[in-house]
């Protein structure tokens, strides 16, 4: 199953980020390597969340991530989200339909 794990941003967050970043980028990079995290980044103009790609069999997965993130626990996310995605288009589709 694929989810996608949003976050908005605090107003402050370029100001922040700096200190966190790292153990942010670590705990995707982790998350990655154990076939997790597929893709992840900043939205940009307005840098204001991010958007992360999981495959995982339940949205525990995406739950440890946050709670883990440096980034959740010093205040640079204000809000977050996780919504199951039904991909079927695609090479990487999780459940593929192709057209009769």
């Amino acid at each position: 199953m694929h989810y996608v794990l949003f976050y908005d941003y605090s107003a402050d967050y370029m100001e922040r980020r700096a200190q966190f970043r790292d153990g942010h980028l670590k705990l995707a990079w982790d998350s990655h390597a154990r076939g997790e995290l597929q893709l992840g980044g900043v939205l940009a103009e307005p840098v204001d969340g991010a958007m992360f790609w999981f495959k995982a069999d339940s949205p525990a997965v995406v739950e440890a991530f946050v709670a883990a993130d440096p980034y959740v626990a010093n205040g640079l996310v204000t809000g977050w989200r996780i919504r199951p995605w039904m991909t079927v288009a695609g090479a990487l589709a999780d459940a593929p339909v192709h057209p009769a």
